[in-house]
Formats: structure tokens, sequence, C-alpha cells
């Protein structure tokens, strides 16, 4: 048996932290979960004295608008029943591999929060642990939070486990064929529905001033679209990426999900196929926004059919890449790097976690990035 597959230590336990954003679990806990989004460092760059009361003022403000949208839901997010079972499935590939582990949710702004997982990790006492993000491109935002949550928390804790981090996998082969699966299956329909189809994929959007800081998000969303156009081996596919989510006064990343739709419309487009290529659960962002707000717009423009790709979520294909992404932390031991076992990004982006790439690899990752 090799390394990986035993566990990376001649057996053992290994914990496999699942890290997500988190979401509100009813409506009393909307304003909540909005101050502590808005509490952390890596969403507000102020000094905490400053940045605390402002979380609770901008919480205060969102609030009702986020209530409305969660009430549209059932009242709360779907996120943390998603993400058991994404990690149940996980657990059962890993298992049938000869590994043995467990999944532990790290939420980042609503329970369970990463310092309830840490003290579950510290008492069931594993040999390993993996950190394994739920967002499949990188972001300063998510997974670079969710580490440096994870860090501080497991310090406090004593937790003396040897520790592995995937920092992303925005070409894994996994998390791209399960996309590619879905996306075909609506091609189908769009075909069948007959007229002119373009494929939107949507990503939730950043302000411009954090991907001028070196963070490496978009670059790899641009690299997960690439992926999933090859896999689906379908030359002169219509497609674009934009951006959703847009809030506050900053100029952010685009274009956006509502003006790729009306360019859509504007073209005759008969059939807008959106597709989340940055979310693998559904959530207020896919449930609400893509499903009901976009779709209103696309209606309203003239779009004759508007389908929305599911998240990956507990697809085969995309839990089978996921216990690669665990077998190839393990063989690492400790550190960060990206899904392929090293840096994926180019060097100038900073807001990378991972050790610069050397010549060759920097080379190699930067062909048609143009």
């Amino acid at each position: 048996m090799s390394e990986s597959m035993s566990g990376g230590m001649g057996g053992g336990k290994v914990a496999v932290v699942l890290f997500n954003l988190g979401g509100p679990d009813r409506l009393e806990a909307v304003q909540s979960f909005l101050a502590n989004l808005f509490s952390d460092p890596a969403i507000i760059g102020l000094p905490a004295l400053l940045r605390r009361p402002l979380a609770k003022l901008i919480a205060r403000r969102r609030a009702p608008v986020a209530r409305e949208i969660y009430a549209q839901i059932g009242g709360g997010s779907p996120l943390l029943p998603l993400t058991q079972a994404q990690g149940e499935a996980l657990e059962g590939v890993l298992a049938a591999r000869g590994i043995e582990a467990k999944s532990f949710i790290a939420m980042r702004y609503w329970h369970p929060l990463t310092e309830a997982a840490v003290r579950e990790v510290v008492a069931w006492r594993p040999d390993r642990i993996v950190l394994l993000p739920l967002y499949p491109q990188y972001s300063t935002t998510t997974t670079g939070s969710s580490l440096a949550a994870w860090d501080e928390a497991a310090a406090g804790a004593g937790l003396a486990a040897p520790a592995s981090a995937v920092c992303c996998y925005p070409t894994d082969p996994g998390f791209v064929a399960a996309v590619a699966e879905h996306v075909a299956d609506a091609i189908a329909t769009a075909r069948a529905n007959g007229g002119r189809f373009r494929l939107l994929f949507s990503a939730h959007g950043l302000p411009e001033r954090v991907i001028a800081r070196g963070d490496p998000y978009q670059w790899q969303v641009e690299r997960t679209v690439a992926a999933v156009m090859a896999k689906l081996a379908d030359p002169g596919l219509d497609h674009a990426i934009c951006y959703q989510s847009r809030v506050g006064p900053l100029k952010w990343i685009g274009p956006s999900t509502e003006e790729e739709l009306e360019r859509a419309a504007e073209d005759g487009v008969a059939t807008a196929i959106v597709v989340p290529i940055a979310f693998v659960s559904e959530h207020s962002e896919t449930l609400v926004e893509l499903d009901i707000e976009y779709r209103h717009l696309a209606t309203g423009r003239g779009i004759a059919h508007y389908l929305r790709v599911p998240a990956v979520g507990t697809t085969p294909a995309f839990i089978d890449g996921l216990a690669e992404l665990v077998s190839g932390a393990l063989e690492r031991r400790t550190g960060v790097a990206g899904g392929e076992g090293g840096r994926l990004c180019q060097e100038r982006w900073q807001g990378c976690p991972c050790l610069p790439p050397t010549a060759s690899g920097a080379k190699a990752q930067g062909d048609g990035d143009g």
C-alpha cells in the first residue's frame, strides 16, 4: 500500500477539515452572520477598533434585505446539510481507498465555526490533518481567510498533528468533469429547444482592488472555464465569463452576470445556460440570485429559455476528485499546495499562499495567460 493510501504515516486516522463560508440557519441569525462576515479583516481591511463597529453597522443596515433573500429559500441557508452530505460521501470514497478518515466542517461566518471544528478535531485525536476548502478557486477573502482562522484556532488549542492544506483546485479533473457533465445535460436541452444558446459561467465577484493586490481568484476562474470547455470538446460553443453578487460602492471585476444576460438578449440568444462555476453547493447566490432574480431578468429581456446548471454537490466525479486531493495532500505531509501538488499561480499573483514556482513551472503556467 502506498503512503498516500495508508494515511501517509503507515496508517492512522486522518481528519479532513472542509472549509466553507457558512450561512444563517434561521432568519434571526442573519444579522449576526453578516456581522461576522464584515468583521473579517480579509473583507474589510481596517484596524479592529474601527472594523468591528463598522461591521455591526453594515450588518444592521443589510439585514432586512438579507432576511428577505433567505425567506425565499425556507428561512435559512442549506449550506450546512449540503456540506455534511459532501463530507459523508468523501469519507466513503476514502474508506474504499483504505484511508481511515473523518470529515469536520469549519464554517467561516456561521456555525459550526472554525474554533468548534478545532475542538472536535482535538477530541478525535487524528494522526494527520488535511485542510480542504470547498472553494475551487483560491482567494485571500475565502480560502486565505479560512486558513488564517484555522492556524490561529489550532495554535490556541495546541493542536499538534501534522497538517497539509490544499489551497485550490481550479482545474482538478474530478471537479472539471462534474461541471462538464451537468453543462452537457443543459446543452442537450438547449439544442432540443432550438435556436441560439450561450453558456454564461457565473462566479462570485470581488472588488477590483482585491485582484490588484495580487489575489489570483479571477485568473483561476478563467482557468476553470478553459478546462471545462476543453472537457466538453465541442469547438465553437458560445460562452462568456461573468461575475455576480456585487455589493457596495467599490468597482468590482466584470462583466457582471446582469450585463451578460442583457447582452445575450440583445444578441438574440434563445436559451441562456447559467453555470455557477465557483460554487460547489447550492446556497443563496444560486437559489435566489441565479434561480429567481436573474431568471426574471432574462425572461423580462426576451430570452425564451433560462437554464441554470446545478452546483456539483455530491456528483461522484467531484467527490472522487476531492479524494484525490486528500491523497495528494497526505503525500506532501505538511505545507500548502495547489491541487496539482505545487503552485498553480504565476509569481505575479502575490496573494497565492504557495511557495514561488520554479522558472519552468512559471513558464508552463503562463502559457495562454496573455
